[in-house]
């Protein structure tokens, strides 16, 4: 299949010229290296769901909560508990949940009074612009030149010399244009070709992001953490710059509510601009024009308060329809997770049943995949006159009989995910550059569906063969034989064999000491063993791989690279009833018992028992720790 061909530029970046062009490549690939700085990052997103008294046996809210991040060891949650021994104005806290290490408050969890959770927004808080560039050390503005502004910044490298850049930064923010590239100044590309103006020096690209400038986020974990209304959650949204989360809260009054949260930049609409002023294209940052124009405020993001059906879910798909409200983004999870959530509450409704703690971790845990349904259909009814290949063909359809069920024993989940990352690279990789690889989840999904609506589309076709014109049943009835020999290699002839925990694991390991270049006994010491875990991208129980990932023999490799960070359920009713679990523990030590004292029964999607209130703490408590303020002296 012929390559898809870029769109073509609007007029204005035209004018710009290959300089321009030079200058956003290497901007976009400083920013594509941050989620390998930061960790694997693929598929990242979030549950969350309330249902409201009026669906549960107690008569009082539930809510449910569980991010999906990057996994190591240690994990990024630390449980923690927060209460004064007597509430007063100088100590107000009475709330316990999930927390940073270092962080001195609760980013997730609850209080005396409510309960609240956190996913993913996904809003659109970051844009480029093209700047440009003077010897003298300016750049352009409005006409006039304007000094850069430029500070040192000095990394200090353990075991070596530290390393000092210069930052050099526009109105619009830092120059990102040769971040990794820096002989010491992040700064300017030059113009390839062509006549620049008198003292022109070339094209940067500076990075606009509400995170880089001075927030309050700190405050409104505080001001959630003392929170008892829905009018206290607003208040604290409100303080929530960055980064944006959608917030769903349960009060032990009765509210359920929903709050979206961030500092939202207002985008100008340019009149006749040759290029969009919408984000979606960098900016000319010499024209004024196109600067952000505020922010969205506070009283003007999406919020819900007690909906007529009794209950919400945030699992980062839309939260506003396109046209309406504010410009959040277009961004959006593709939404099977969300819309799998709301089937499940809404089966367990019509069903005349009642909502408590155990229902909430299964939808929380429920691993169906989205995939079966819309691919299993037609690989199927693809002609295989092979015994040894229909051999494993049958465990799709007992996969598809059983509801496409990702769990650690499933031959099926096991063949088919081999099938669609064999589908994926038999129907792209003649098309697309090694850097665009289809990872896989939920988009590729969508795309998937779309082809194999039309068997004859060019995409199908392999080009790298003579004469030939592949279609949709021949690169399917490809995959199925390959994904068979696949397996056969890896897991025996026998299909019934198979089971998708044995390719599907998670492969902890410390951020610091885990790595390649670490002596073996380190790492055998701060690495847990790898641990088959069910669950899938896309699934609710969101256990993400990347389907263009190879391992060392070139064979694909399905380790997870995302998943649920911590679960936990509060029970609005009796606190002391909800639950929570964070992988691997709750220690960083390796030496300690807790540094994976939970991994085993996260990856079967078990919790524990959360004691919130004094009595249960002390009776849960296995050890104490006291400490005094020193004698004044």
């Amino acid at each position: 299949a012929p390559a898809a061909s870029p769109g073509t530029a609007p007029a204005g970046l035209a004018e710009a010229g290959r300089g321009a062009t030079v200058a956003l490549a290497h901007a976009a690939s400083a920013l594509n290296a941050v989620p390998t700085l930061l960790g694997e990052g693929a598929n990242i997103g979030s549950n969350s769901f309330v249902v409201s008294g009026q669906h549960t046996a107690s008569g009082k809210p539930l809510l449910a909560n569980d991010p999906h991040l990057s996994l190591s060891a240690p994990g990024v949650w630390y449980q923690v508990g927060l209460h004064c021994t007597a509430k007063r104005p100088d100590c107000t806290f009475d709330v316990a949940g999930f927390s940073f290490s270092g962080m001195p408050g609760i980013v997730i969890g609850q209080n005396a009074d409510l309960a609240w959770g956190l996913t993913n927004q996904g809003t659109d808080v970051m844009d480029l612009t093209l700047e440009r560039i003077y010897e003298d050390g300016t750049y352009l503005r409005d006409g006039a030149r304007v000094p850069l502004e430029q500070r040192r910044e000095t990394i200090d490298v353990n075991g070596g010399d530290p390393v000092t850049l210069t930052v050099s930064s526009t109105a619009h923010g830092p120059i990102v244009s040769e971040v990794l590239p820096s002989t010491g100044v992040a700064g300017t590309v030059p113009v390839p070709e062509g006549a620049p103006p008198a003292g022109f020096s070339g094209y940067a690209v500076a990075l606009q992001w509400t995170a880089l400038t001075p927030g309050r986020t700190a405050e409104a974990v505080f001001a959630l953490n003392r929170a008892a209304t829905p009018e206290d959650v607003a208040a604290a949204a409100a303080l929530l710059e960055a980064p944006a989360q959608n917030i769903l809260y349960a009060t032990a009054r009765g509210d359920i509510g929903y709050q979206s949260s961030g500092r939202t930049p207002v985008r100008a609409a340019v009149p006749g601009a040759p290029v969009p002023s919408d984000g979606s294209w960098p900016r000319p940052g010499w024209d004024s024009r196109y600067d952000w124009q505020g922010f969205v405020a506070p009283q003007d993001m999406p919020a819900v308060r007690n909906p007529a059906a009794g209950f919400i879910v945030a699992a980062n798909q839309a939260v506003t329809a396109a046209g309406q409200g504010p410009f959040l983004t277009t961004d959006w999870d593709e939404g099977y997770r969300a819309g799998r959530i709301r089937q499940l509450i809404e089966q367990r409704l019509d069903e005349g049943k009642r909502f408590d703690v155990p229902a909430m971790n299964t939808i929380m845990t429920d691993d169906a995949s989205p995939f079966g349904p819309v691919v299993v259909p037609a690989l199927l009814q693809v002609d295989v006159d092979d015994d040894f290949v229909a051999q494993a063909v049958d465990e799709l359809r007992s996969w598809s009989a059983e509801g496409f069920p990702t769990n650690t024993d499933s031959p099926g989940a096991a063949y088919f995910n081999a099938v669609w990352s064999a589908l994926l690279q038999l129907t792209f990789a003649d098309d697309l550059p090694a850097s665009q690889a289809p990872d896989g989840g939920a988009r590729w999904l969508r795309v998937v569906q779309l082809l194999l609506e039309d068997p004859q589309n060019p995409w199908w076709d392999d080009r790298t063969t003579v004469n030939v014109v592949e279609g949709r049943d021949e690169i399917l009835r490809q995959a199925l034989v390959s994904a068979r020999h696949q397996l056969t290699n890896s897991m025996g002839k026998n299909p019934k064999d198979w089971t998708w925990g044995h390719v599907h694991q998670l492969r902890l390991q410390h951020p610091v000491l885990g790595g390649a270049t670490v002596p073996e006994p380190v790492r055998r010491l701060v690495n847990p063993a790898p641990i088959g875990v069910p669950g899938g991208s896309a699934v609710v129980n969101a256990m993400s791989y990347n389907a263009a990932a190879r391992d060392e023999l070139g064979r694909p490799d399905f380790s997870v690279t995302a998943g649920p960070s911590m679960r936990m359920v509060v029970d609005l009713a009796d606190r002391d009833a909800s639950t929570w679990v964070a992988g691997p523990g709750n220690s960083g030590h390796p030496g300690s018992p807790h540094y994976t004292d939970q991994l085993r029964a996260w990856a079967r999607g078990e919790t524990f028992p959360w004691a919130f209130s004094r009595d249960a703490v002390e009776q849960a408590g296995t050890e104490t720790l006291t400490l005094e303020p020193a004698e004044d002296r």
